[in-house]
């Protein structure tokens, strides 16, 4: 019996004869023969795992707790399936990476975090229906993401009931989308309040929320709330703000983005809203897996919390 036959009757894909299937059987049972899920994704070129791709100017992205999590619900998903998570770093001046991604026979998809138009146009015709995108997506990548422009105007609106009338933002990286998306939403709010707009760049980090928000108290000493587009960039602006003898909230609010664990553990409580990203990577890891060809894109909501920063 051919080896071809043995793996159709195994597999139970493709013919073969009531005697070749009786004798395939008598023998795996004979030598107690379990299907292995590693072994036949490379066989079948489907890959053993998925990979989760960050886009960043450099490695240290990886770092960031945001990408953690992503890859702890990636692989909560994959292993219900029997398939392992490797991460990686997409630089920015070289999307050209993932046709490297697409070439390796171990991986069976890939996760697109931080995505950007011209990693969506790098994207290999190979990779398509097996990527997913956490941010913006294209025509042959589905996307899925929190609705951080609506969240942005909760926030605002928040801080303008509480009556702060001048309002700066700490924002994202200038090349991500979702940073463009708040950064619109923000200005739409203090447009509509009828207060001056105040925008001073961010990178998600506690090190350049604590510097930017000392330009902020610099340039514009009589602001009265800080929203940062990230908790870490939040929670330095506040220390920042406290350590300059500035009273948060009472001079100064200050509101972030995530509800990661440690807004609810910083002195005051960091008003924040939430961030979905478990239940966002686990749809983008399942859409993966499933090999769903779709341009559609899904937004996840936000939710206010509340606490004593503003």
């Amino acid at each position: 019996m051919s080896a071809a036959t043995a793996s159709r009757v195994l597999s139970g894909r493709g013919p073969a004869s009531k005697a070749a299937r009786q004798r395939v059987a008598a023998a795996a049972t004979e030598l107690h023969y379990v299907p292995h899920a590693a072994a036949r994704a490379l066989a079948t070129r489907s890959g053993t795992r998925i990979a989760v791709a960050v886009g960043g100017q450099t490695p240290h992205t990886l770092n960031d707790p945001y990408v953690g999590r992503v890859l702890a619900a990636t692989a909560k998903t994959a292993a219900a399936r029997e398939v392992g998570v490797s991460l990686h770093w997409l630089p920015l001046h070289a999307p050209d990476e993932l046709a490297r991604l697409a070439e390796n026979r171990g991986i069976g998809g890939v996760i697109l975090v931080n995505p950007t138009k011209p990693a969506l146009a790098a994207v290999p015709k190979s990779l398509r229906g097996r990527i997913a995108a956490i941010g913006i997506g294209s025509r042959d990548v589905p996307s899925f993401d929190v609705d951080n422009g609506t969240a942005t105007t909760r926030v605002v609106q928040h801080l303008l009931a509480g009556g702060r009338r001048r309002i700066a933002m700490i924002t994202g990286p200038p090349w991500l989308p979702c940073t463009h998306r708040a950064v619109t939403a923000y200005h739409r709010a203090v447009d509509q309040a009828g207060t001056p707009p105040r925008l001073v760049p961010g990178d998600f980090t506690a090190a350049r929320g604590e510097a930017a928000a000392t330009e902020i108290m610099t340039r514009w000493p009589d602001t009265d709330a800080v929203f940062a587009l990230g908790d870490l960039s939040a929670l330095g602006a506040l220390g920042a703000l406290r350590s300059a003898g500035v009273d948060v909230p009472g001079d100064v609010a200050v509101a972030g983005f995530d509800d990661i664990a440690f807004a609810a553990l910083s002195r005051p409580g960091l008003t924040t809203t939430t961030n979905p990203v478990e239940d966002i990577a686990a749809r983008a890891a399942t859409a993966v897996l499933d090999r769903r060809r779709s341009s559609s894109l899904t937004f996840y909501p936000s939710t206010l919390v509340l606490r004593e920063s503003a």
